[in-house]
C-alpha cells in the first residue's frame, strides 16, 4: 500500500477498501460444537449466513445492500442476545458489522467506515480472548484481515506485526480451516514471503470440503488455484 502521494482521506480509502474487499471474501464458517449441540441455533446461523452471501453477491443497489446488510446485523444482534452464553452468534455479529463498514466505504461513507471497523475489532477480539477456535478461528481469522487492512496510527489501528499475530493463531486454532488458511496465505504472498505462502496455500486446498456451502467452498479454492499459479511462477523465477 505505498500511496504516498495520494491525499491522506483518499488513503484512508484505499487501504480500508482494500481490507474490506477481502473480508467480503471472508464467510465460509463452520458451525463451533457449542452452537452444533443446539438445531435451533445452529439452522438460524445456517439461514443468516445463506441470507449474508444473498445480500453480498446477489444484491445489486449499493444503497439497497447497506440496508438489508444493517437488517443482517441486528437479526444477528438478537440471535447473539437470545443465546448469550454462545459465542458463535457474536462473531456473526463481528463478520456483519464489517461488511457494514464495506458498504459505508464504498458509498463514501469514510468515517462511518472506520467507526464500523473499529466496532467489529473490537467485538471479535472479546471472543479471541476467551474462544479463539469457535467457527474455525474466525475471530483471529478475521482480526488478521482488520489489522492487515486498516491504515495504521493515527488514521486507523492497523498493524502488520498483530495481523501476522492474529493470521498465526487462526491457523494454530483451525489447522484445517479454509478461510484461516488462505487468508493467512495471502498475507504471506503480499508480505513477500512466497516459499511459505504456497506451502499454506496448497494445504488449504487439501482440507475437507464444507458440504453446508458448496457454493462458498467451490469459489474459495478458485481463488487459492488462481493465487498460486501466480506466486508459483515467481518462486521458479528466481530459483532459475
Amino acid at each position: 500500500m505505498d500511496c504516498l502521494e495520494i491525499p491522506r482521506e483518499n488513503l484512508v480509502l484505499k487501504e480500508l477498501g482494500i481490507f474490506l474487499l477481502r473480508a467480503l471474501l471472508l464467510g465460509a464458517l463452520s458451525v463451533s460444537a457449542q452452537a452444533g449441540e443446539n438445531p435451533s441455533l445452529k439452522s438460524e446461523l445456517l439461514r443468516l449466513a445463506h441470507d449474508w452471501e444473498h445480500v453480498k453477491l446477489q444484491v445489486i443497489d449499493r444503497d439497497d445492500q447497506e440496508r438489508q446488510m444493517a437488517d443482517l446485523a441486528q437479526r444477528a444482534g438478537k440471535i447473539a442476545e437470545q443465546y448469550e452464553n454462545i459465542s458463535d452468534p457474536i462473531v456473526w455479529v463481528g463478520i456483519i458489522t464489517s461488511e457494514q463498514a464495506s458498504l459505508a466505504n464504498e458509498n463514501g461513507s469514510r468515517l462511518k467506515a472506520l467507526e464500523l471497523a473499529k466496532r467489529a475489532r473490537d467485538i471479535l477480539e472479546m471472543v479471541e480472548k476467551t474462544e479463539p477456535a469457535t467457527m474455525d478461528a474466525a475471530a483471529p481469522t478475521t482480526l488478521g484481515l482488520l489489522y492487515d487492512g486498516v491504515p495504521g496510527f493515527p488514521l486507523g489501528f492497523g498493524d502488520k506485526v498483530k495481523a501476522r499475530y492474529y493470521h498465526q493463531e487462526a491457523v494454530r486454532y483451525a489447522p484445517n480451516g479454509l478461510d484461516a488458511n488462505y487468508f493467512y496465505g495471502e498475507f504471506l504472498y503480499r508480505q513477500g514471503e512466497l516459499a511459505e505462502a504456497i506451502k499454506v496455500l496448497e494445504h488449504a486446498l487439501t482440507v475437507p470440503e464444507l458440504s453446508n456451502r458448496p457454493i462458498w467452498d467451490k469459489s474459495r479454492r478458485a481463488e487459492i488455484r488462481k493465487m498460486l499459479s501466480q506466486p508459483q511462477k515467481g518462486v521458479r523465477t528466481l530459483a532459475q
